[in-house]
């Protein structure tokens, strides 16, 4: 086994500690539009860019500074241009907004959060329109085109969709624009998200054609609107409906609650399983260290898979993905 210099722990432990502000950098250059402006450009003006949306000089400058210090960009003064880690921070951007943006509090707050006593109640933060903002694009590469092509393969036409814990409405408004006949409920536990949703919505004319509902999907009480749902989707909250027992309860409420849904939609992460924790690829150790902090558990798909035909639904097939953190879609039917 080779001897680690101290120079060289020094050079990692650096390398650890710039990253974390690296992290934090490259979110707020998403946020700020200074990665899509380097990705159709090429290059920008640190300067220029900065005055041109009324940010604080100095401030852009550390930004910078700090995407530099990782290869992210690379800086002449005021000049900045795409460096070696461009191409992948650009595309995974999302993750790191996820994290820096949406979980900032949670991981701030992680020596209080793991002490037992302070497990009551609502014990940890997070920021919810952070984390739908985030999750909108996320879901565009990590389920957006199995989702289509299950939706595709659809053997009936449907006229009302509702989509469980739908964030910022993305998912329910690109099925209203490709589906022109069709009707949606959006339901969000957080009234932040909803309102960002119910805005989009206004802002791209389908304000008429859905509904946003405040409701927490574990408890929510009959509506007469459920009663018309043909088809129901539920992605990157499905992982809220555990543990078990909590989880057939929830589907077979849902069974209840939508007499008249045909399919039911169901994308996940799932936790990985005989993965080395130096070999975890992005975003899987954030979101399952994240959820173990909110006390959330994480199942398996053989956890999933144990659970449908006791909650009321029919496995009709399984969609395995596995970009980041073990993504699948299950295609449920009732029983």
């Amino acid at each position: 086994m080779d001897i680690i210099t101290d120079d060289h722990a020094r050079r990692a432990a650096a390398h650890l500690y710039n990253s974390a502000v690296a992290a934090s950098a490259i979110s707020a250059a998403w946020e700020l539009g200074a990665l899509d402006e380097l990705n159709e450009r090429g290059m920008l003006d640190a300067h220029e860019f900065a005055t041109s949306r009324r940010l604080d000089v100095p401030s852009t400058l550390g930004m910078f500074r700090a995407l530099a210090a990782v290869d992210v960009v690379e800086r002449d003064d005021i000049k900045v241009v795409p460096a070696a880690n461009f191409v992948e921070v650009y595309r995974t951007r999302s993750f790191f907004h996820w994290l820096a943006r949406g979980s900032a509090e949670l991981f701030r707050q992680m020596p209080d959060v793991i002490r037992v006593e302070n497990r009551v109640g609502v014990f940890y933060q997070r920021d919810a329109a952070a984390i739908a903002f985030a999750c909108r694009e996320i879901s565009t590469f990590c389920y957006d085109p199995w989702f289509w092509e299950a939706v595709g393969r659809l053997d009936f036409d449907f006229t009302v969709v509702a989509d469980l814990g739908c964030g910022s409405g993305e998912r329910v408004m690109q099925i209203l624009h490709r589906y022109p006949g069709t009707r949606a409920l959006g339901i969000d536990i957080a009234r932040s998200a909803l309102d960002v949703a119910a805005a989009n919505a206004g802002n791209v004319g389908l304000a008429d054609r859905v509904i946003f509902l405040e409701a927490d999907v574990q408890a929510m009480a009959r509506c007469p609107e459920f009663a018309e749902v043909e088809l129901l989707t539920c992605f990157m909250m499905g992982h809220d409906f555990w543990p078990r027992q909590q989880c057939v309860d929830t589907l077979r409420n849902l069974c209840a609650l939508f007499p008249n849904v045909r399919r039911f939609l169901l994308g996940d992460a799932t936790r990985t399983v005989g993965v080395a924790d130096r070999d975890l690829p992005m975003f899987t150790l954030a979101f399952e260290v994240a959820h173990d902090l909110m006390g959330t558990f994480i199942p398996t798909v053989a956890d999933w898979e144990s659970v449908f035909e006791e909650g009321g639904w029919r496995l009709r097939d399984e969609h395995l993905i596995n970009v980041t953190v073990g993504e699948v879609i299950f295609e449920l039917e009732r029983l």
